[in-house]
């Protein structure tokens, strides 16, 4: 079992930046693959970016590509997300997620935070 608890999130101005962090608790963080994921109103879920479960390999949306970051400190059961640069269509709950693979697919996922909202004004 983990369970995760995100924070950070806030309203920013364009171009801003903001660092999410996911607090997870249980033994077996380190195992899991994770990844952060938002929704906007009225739209899907949407992949952001996820991480593997020793940090050696990433992915990111192309949407945010290059803007974005994630990491993870496994002694700390933490995974962060950078956000620069942000555009105002960077606006959403964005949620962290935990899998036993690395994917960009939310229904491999098998635990999720609660999520925590970021607002970017133009």
């Amino acid at each position: 079992q983990v369970q995760l608890v995100e924070s950070g999130g806030g309203l920013v101005q364009a171009g801003g930046s903001l660092r999410l962090s996911c607090a997870a608790s249980g033994r077996t963080f380190s195992s899991y693959a994770m990844g952060w994921f938002r929704q906007a109103p009225g739209k899907e879920r949407e992949r952001v970016a996820a991480i593997s479960w020793s940090g050696s390999r990433t992915f990111y949306a192309d949407s945010v590509k290059g803007r974005f970051t994630i990491s993870r400190d496994n002694a700390k059961k933490t995974v962060y997300l950078d956000l620069n640069s942000l555009k105002p269509e960077d606006t959403a709950v964005y949620y962290c997620a935990a899998s036993t693979v690395l994917t960009g697919q939310s229904g491999l996922y098998d635990y999720w935070g609660q999520g925590t909202q970021v607002t970017v004004s133009s």
